[in-house]
């Protein structure tokens, strides 16, 4: 299923707290200079409309959420939604999350990475575009603090086995630890627009956890 068309941006609102490409992020990553206060960082890579971000950010505000998609139309659609609620410990950032990861995050800087439904590229020829490689999942590793957790959902059983193996070849990381779902409580009530898809169109979603020593 392709992505739909985002409804208009208010023109009004000023974008300029919550949407940042990487080039703008301070060097040497400094989350106390991004948010205006430090806090534990939690970290999404591809986070489409950001309803997780929104969400997460809103029921957790004592933590900071770094949110990272390489479609700038998304992105913005993304920090758009953060302005108008008002979040002020969210940051939507504009760029290639796998560049965000090699180039600017420290070590054991995160206290989780979340990666929901990420592009499965479906023809074999493609399929080394995949986020979830092995030199991402080795920063993922790095990046996270002791104790940190990194999120994995597909709705893809192949894609989600293979990184499953992956990570079991490739990192230390324990897991996976299975992950529950919940019935939803109301209509927007899904980590992200997508899972909300798949859940009403009857299609399995596949989750684990994984948690570094």
């Amino acid at each position: 299923m392709g992505r739909r068309a985002l409804r208009r941006i208010d023109p009004s609102l000023d974008l300029s707290q919550h949407l940042k490409t990487i080039e703008e992020l301070p060097v040497p990553f400094d989350g106390a200079a991004l948010f205006g206060h430090d806090a534990p960082l939690e970290i999404e890579v591809g986070s489409g409309k950001g309803l997780f971000l929104a969400t997460a950010s809103g029921e957790n505000p004592d933590g900071n959420y770094l949110g990272c998609e390489v479609s700038r139309q998304y992105a913005r659609f993304a920090a758009a939604k953060l302005a108008r609620e008002g979040r002020q410990n969210a940051v939507m950032v504009h760029g290639d999350g796998l560049k965000l990861f090699r180039e600017i995050l420290p070590d054991q800087c995160a206290a989780s990475v979340h990666v929901y439904f990420p592009d499965p590229w479906w023809k074999k020829r493609h399929k080394q575009r995949r986020v979830l490689n092995e030199p991402f999942l080795k920063d993922v590793e790095r990046v996270l603090e002791s104790g940190g957790v990194f999120h994995f959902w597909s709705d893809v059983q192949e894609y989600f086995q293979s990184t499953l193996e992956l990570i079991a070849e490739t990192t230390n990381l324990n897991g996976p630890c299975p992950v529950s779902e919940h019935p939803a409580a109301h209509d927007m009530d899904y980590r992200t627009h997508f899972e909300r898809r798949m859940r009403l169109h009857d299609v399995a979603v596949h989750r684990a956890d994984f948690r570094r020593s």
